[in-house]
């Protein structure tokens, strides 16, 4: 696809890497209470036995079908966050169609991580504040903070008072957005669930077997694959692009997340529409769609970082890793 021209956050990253200046490392936190929401712990456990279940009657029981239709649907929903919610609307890293607009949002429905504008506003906040109390997912509070425990107690108070300064007047200005945003309890069970149990009885699947794997373990199983994000790549992997932050380059994340693993050089290109330098598509699924939805016009004006601008940014921050240095 071929990238537009470079927008204003590229120049800003110029500016910085021609004056030779270092992003400093995350500062150290402060002692922090843990206040755990009992409700949303009761309510994970339970969705994970659910998906250990579900994952024993998909080896033991389930027809090949209902298996294959929730990979189909994993995936599918998996787009809706890394293409949609993430690269399209958090980052506004490419321009969709209407046609394309749509799909997004409904497949960001299945996935049930929270409606687009919510979704995004987390997003932003993490990327301004990133690994600090105010980000939602601080990676400074380990590894099981960063992956799920941030959403079982209740935020930091630097969350709610950094998040008021995100500026979400772009994602509240789409209708398509205030949609979902609206009618976001009665679309995400229907989508999430209701038809994703109903859907395989059509070929004679069993109601417990379809819900079970279909809805429950498809669910939690990307719930964590995209967790890993804020966890593992936050923590195991190299620093080619900037060596004094805590995001990390990781292929296993990334071909797990469908692309979306290539952390530290998203970290320092957020506005880049791959997320990462290396078009190994082998890694990056959702390059593969958008690809595609560029070849039938419905995706256009993709923003990528110029080689120039990397290059510097390997030279000046990186740890070395980088095949060309």
């Amino acid at each position: 696809m071929a990238p537009s021209q470079e927008m204003e956050t590229s120049l800003i990253y110029e500016s910085i890497l021609n004056k030779n200046e270092k992003l400093k490392p995350p500062r150290a936190s402060e002692k922090r209470e843990w206040d755990i929401v009992w409700r949303n712990v009761i309510i994970f456990v339970f969705l994970h036995l659910g998906a250990i279940y579900g994952f024993f009657l998909f080896l033991t029981q389930a027809k090949c079908a209902t298996g294959i239709f929730a990979f189909v649907i994993g995936v599918a929903s998996g787009l809706g966050i890394t293409a949609g919610a993430h690269r399209l609307w958090c980052h506004k890293a490419y321009k969709a169609k209407l046609p394309l607009r749509i799909i997004l949002v409904v497949f960001n429905t299945i996935a049930f991580q929270d409606s687009v504008i919510h979704w995004a506003r987390d997003h932003r906040v993490h990327h301004k504040f990133s690994d600090t109390d105010a980000d939602p997912h601080n990676a400074e509070r380990g590894f099981f903070f960063s992956h799920a425990g941030w959403l079982l107690m209740r935020k930091h108070p630097d969350i709610k008072a950094k998040g008021q300064s995100i500026d979400m007047s772009d994602l509240w200005a789409d209708p398509l957005l205030r949609f979902q945003k609206k009618y976001y309890m009665i679309l995400m069970p229907l989508a999430c669930f209701i038809l994703p149990t109903y859907i395989p009885t059509l070929w004679g699947e069993s109601l417990k077997n379809a819900f079970f794997i279909s809805a429950v373990c498809r669910y939690v199983y990307v719930l964590n694959v995209t967790w890993l994000i804020n966890s593992a790549a936050h923590k195991w992997g190299t620093k080619p692009y900037n060596k004094s932050i805590y995001p990390v380059e990781s292929k296993l994340v990334a071909f797990l997340v469908l692309g979306e693993g290539f952390h530290n050089f998203h970290h320092m290109f957020p506005w880049d529409s791959k997320t990462s330098e290396l078009g190994n598509y082998a890694f990056n699924f959702t390059n593969i769609f958008l690809d595609v939805m560029a070849k039938i016009g419905w995706g256009y004006d993709f923003r990528t970082a110029s080689r120039d601008l990397v290059l510097k940014t390997v030279k000046n921050l990186g740890d070395g890793s980088h095949p060309e240095f």
